[in-house]
């Protein structure tokens, strides 16, 4: 049976790593993701989802990068607050699900696929809420969305790789 679910900004995030200097992953956070999904155990194709994350509650635990990732040479967060995601499609795969969908970035909008790789059974809280969880992958380029910045290093390379690795993990609340 089709519901719809919140996405219960308490418990949920969308995490973040880059190759720095050509040497190790640097990963951040964001702290805030809101939204609503329809969805059906029973039939996810017909489902969807239309999430936002607050562009200003990015996290690396350095708050000079923090800063920076803030400015407009990145996320430019004066301008554009919000990044989003609208799905277009989800279809049942061998390994999950796949989600189809629209990512806006930095006001770019692109196609993005998210591989869902657990949707976990529903379960009554302490509130007596209905939730299930879920947990998600993407890989997208950030110069896809305008986000060039980058330093040439004196060994050769960049101090920044252009893949971005995302990794969702939602906690959603069903509605009445």
């Amino acid at each position: 049976m089709k519901s719809t679910y919140t996405i219960d900004p308490v418990h949920s995030s969308v995490q973040f790593s880059v190759r720095h200097m050509m040497i190790s992953n640097v990963k951040g956070a964001f702290s805030s993701v809101k939204g609503n999904v329809v969805y059906d155990a029973d039939a996810p194709e017909i489902g969807s989802i239309d999430a936002e994350i607050d562009a200003s509650t990015i996290n690396t635990l350095d708050a000079n990068r923090d800063t920076h990732l803030k400015s407009a040479d990145f996320l430019d967060v004066a301008q554009y607050p919000t990044i989003t995601f609208k799905s277009t499609s989800i279809k049942a795969a061998d390994d999950g699900l796949k989600i189809s969908g629209n990512l806006t970035i930095h006001g770019v909008t692109k196609p993005a696929v998210l591989q869902v790789e657990e949707i976990t059974p529903e379960g009554k809280d302490p509130w007596g809420n209905t939730r299930i969880g879920t947990s998600a992958k993407s890989k997208i380029k950030r110069s896809d969305f305008g986000l060039t910045w980058n330093a040439a290093l004196e060994s050769g390379g960049f101090l920044l790789g252009d893949e971005l690795k995302l990794d969702f993990e939602v906690q959603l609340i069903k509605q009445a």
